[in-house]
């Protein structure tokens, strides 16, 4: 085997961190490894292979103390999972709760132990269309693909995602650890009061997060080029899936219908959903903005609701207007998501409401 030791952190942040901390946490990794990659600001990656010596200790140790000082100097709770390569770490620290750690020894046999009987959608790359295609051959974990010749799945999925997938379920994987810094990203995240089963409360909260989004990027004059959603299920298990723009944007509408389509690839049926975080990546300032020709002119119409809500919003307050679909249910008095009320039946996209006390509102007109 290789003998690389790589270390995938995953910390519980505040709800309401300090700005300064995602880079206070970067210092502190970095006093173990100078080969340190921030993914987002609450996981990072670090290359051990050449600091095992210098701290005279095992991967597991290590991994200790890493987790031991970001608990001591930053107060942060911690996963962590630590493999041979990237992958393996993710999908280990994916599997692990706060405060645990999970090791995958670098041999054959604990790559095979760990990896053979966990469902084939936990693979880098492999969504809900390519699990489809797998499970029509009986091919439902990775050990089931593992066991299958490379040639069979290229001519299934294709020959790139056959040869990938091949490589991946045999626990071998070529990514290193970037330390140059990533590009500059925001996100929000929302907790549910308790595990949530129903798609149409996820959904509410993706579009409450999407319109959190675009309202901070339209503010602070930047567009994003991807999107990122990540779903926390009670378990302390997470999914996290990326998908670049059609074109870079700082719409809620689109950052919407992105992360819909990212909710709905994950095909998700019963899960005991905890939280969900949207991140916007890979951001640019918004001058750089392009926008995509379209013969259809109902378009437009969510954008220029849109300006109009963000002018009431900077002179009224952020609870003036906003989407129809996150207004309160009287009768059953949901509650927020993020700053957003939250309705039990969703409407339209893009539909706005504007809202006032009955004290400020007075009596409605004759008529309504």
């Amino acid at each position: 085997m290789s003998g690389r030791r790589i270390l995938h952190l995953r910390a519980e942040l505040p709800a309401e961190p300090d700005a300064e901390l995602p880079e206070r946490l970067r210092r502190l990794l970095e006093d173990i490894t100078p080969r340190v990659q921030m993914v987002e600001p609450d996981v990072a990656v670090l290359d051990l292979t050449g600091s095992l010596l210098y701290w005279k200790r095992d991967a597991r140790a290590l991994t200790e103390v890493v987790q031991m000082r970001a608990l001591a100097h930053l107060g942060l709770h911690t996963a962590a999972g630590c493999a041979g390569n990237r992958m393996l770490a993710a999908m280990a620290c994916a599997l692990t709760a706060p405060d645990r750690h999970t090791i995958i020894d670098d041999s054959p046999e604990a790559i095979t132990a760990f990896l053979s009987r966990r469902p084939v959608r936990e693979l880098p790359g492999v969504g809900t269309k390519t699990a489809s295609a797998l499970a029509e051959y009986g091919l439902h974990t990775v050990g089931d693909v593992a066991d299958v010749p490379q040639l069979t799945l290229q001519r299934i999925l294709g020959a790139r995602a056959g040869r990938a997938l091949h490589e991946h379920a045999h626990g071998r994987d070529t990514a290193a650890v970037d330390p140059t810094p990533t590009p500059a990203t925001i996100s929000t995240e929302h907790r549910f009061v308790r595990d949530e089963l129903a798609p149409a409360a996820h959904r509410r909260a993706l579009l409450a997060l999407a319109e959190d989004l675009g309202t901070r990027l339209r503010t602070s004059g930047q567009i994003a080029t991807g999107l990122t959603c990540t779903i926390h299920y009670a378990d302390h298990s997470a999914t996290r899936r990326s998908r670049t723009l059609p074109e870079a944007t700082q719409h809620t509408v689109l950052l919407a219908r992105t992360a819909y389509a990212i909710y709905t690839s994950l095909g998700l049926q019963r899960a005991r959903v905890r939280g969900i975080a949207l991140r916007a990546d890979a951001l640019r300032p918004d001058d750089r903005a392009t926008r995509q020709l379209t013969l259809d002119a109902g378009d437009d119409k969510p954008l220029a609701i849109e300006s109009v809500a963000d002018r009431a919003r900077a002179r009224y307050g952020r609870q003036m207007l906003y989407p129809a679909a996150l207004a309160i249910n009287s009768r059953t008095g949901m509650p927020s998501t993020g700053d957003r009320p939250v309705v039990e039946q969703p409407r339209p996209e893009g539909v706005l409401r504007m809202t006032r006390s009955r004290r400020e509102a007075g009596p409605p007109p004759r008529g309504e």
